[in-house]
């Protein structure tokens, strides 16, 4: 169950990150709210995923599912760089979560 909470908690790092701009500097109530719902959200996934999962190890793979998941939405929807040494850093990051998990004594 580990992993699956920590994949949901990457999964809300993502929706909290792209919805940061949207707060204008946390000024605007409704997106800093529902940035503020998700932050939350994955934060307390993210604590049940370390009842199994070394703090470590959940931790860098919580923070590589939102930083390629955020990178991804920019990229897609935000028209940000597409440069070919720019995918290449992101899949370092998508080789060291995968390796991450297969060094992972928990089960999917």
């Amino acid at each position: 169950m580990g992993w699956i909470f920590l994949l949901l908690a990457g999964g809300c790092e993502i929706f909290y990150a792209a919805a940061i701009p949207r707060t204008d500097g946390f000024t605007k109530l409704w997106p800093s709210i529902f940035c503020a719902a998700f932050i939350c959200l994955s934060m307390y996934l993210l604590s049940l995923a370390t009842r199994t999962i070394p703090v470590g190890t959940a931790y860098a793979v919580w923070v590589g599912i939102g930083a390629l998941g955020t990178a991804i939405y920019g990229i897609t929807m935000l028209g940000e760089d597409r440069s070919m040494l720019r995918i290449l850093c992101f899949f370092l990051i998508l080789a060291g979560i995968v390796g991450l998990k297969l060094l992972s004594a928990d089960e999917l």
